[in-house]
């Protein structure tokens, strides 16, 4: 079912791949009409629909009831959210925010090919960096989300940061500081993977280096680099009023190829 838009539904196909069928059942609700599966539904700390139809996204939506102060955000297709969305705001109240289109942008063509330089200085974080791409995770966490990841100590966060690490799904560039320090200028991470498609997200580049045109060569590089460690096809979705991101994503060569939609809680 996933395969059949595996760019709008690679998150979903990850987790299943990942073994959650085994290891957290519950996570994932399914949808049956008579004897043929017609509609998933991950239901964790994000609630993420794939194919779910009128029928299906009511029933859902009753056993979503009891999970809701687990509940961050809920994401996907638009023309899956927005009606999901529709049933359960009576129920869970306003939400924080609604960035109701994010477009899908899709490529599998390395940049390269394309005449994009590429930046030497991206590569995959090692573990024991995980304390220096703490700042710069932590960064692009509370300026995309709205809140900081954490309050009172790093630690656990920390160690999310590792495991990203540990799976080789964290890409950085690194330069050194003024005060002669090594820093994270750049980083991206693969959120997702699943049957040949990625979808990367947290792409993060340095306040004091935008605008400056160091952007596209550094997306490139990470880009190029994704293509060849895991999947051909790379995806991420894209807040619609951020003209600059897009602007260097269609540099890099991704195309939009859907919409997106958050309901942050």
């Amino acid at each position: 079912m996933c395969a059949r838009d595996i760019a709008s539904n690679v998150f979903v196909a990850s987790r299943i791949l990942e073994g959650v069928l085994e290891t957290q059942p519950q996570s994932l609700l399914a949808h049956r009409s008579g004897r043929e599966l017609d509609s998933l539904l991950w239901a964790n700390a994000n609630v993420v629909p794939v194919e779910t139809t009128s029928l299906s996204r009511g029933e859902f939506v009753d056993r979503l009831r009891r999970g809701r102060r687990r509940c961050a955000s809920i994401l996907g297709p638009r023309d899956q959210v927005e009606p999901m969305w529709s049933l359960v705001e009576p129920l869970w109240g306003d939400a924080r925010e609604i960035r109701g289109s994010q477009p899908l942008c899709v490529t599998s063509t390395p940049p390269s090919t394309l005449g994009v330089p590429l930046d030497p200085r991206v590569r995959r974080a090692r573990v024991e960096e995980a304390d220096l791409v703490l700042p710069a995770a932590e960064h692009m966490f509370t300026h995309e989300i709205g809140y900081p990841p954490y309050t009172g100590s790093s630690r656990a966060y920390l160690g999310s940061i590792a495991a990203m690490i540990r799976r080789g799904h964290t890409y950085i560039a690194t330069d050194t500081a003024p005060d002669g320090s090594e820093r994270v200028i750049f980083k991206t991470d693969i959120g997702s993977a699943a049957l040949g498609c990625v979808q990367v997200q947290g792409v993060w580049l340095a306040p004091d280096l935008r605008g400056r045109g160091y952007a596209v060569p550094l997306i490139a590089a990470a880009v190029e680099q994704i293509m060849c460690d895991v999947g051909q096809l790379v995806t991420l979705y894209v807040n619609d009023f951020n003209t600059a991101a897009r602007a260097a994503y269609r540099r890099v060569g991704f195309v939009e190829a859907g919409e997106f939609m958050t309901v942050l809680l």
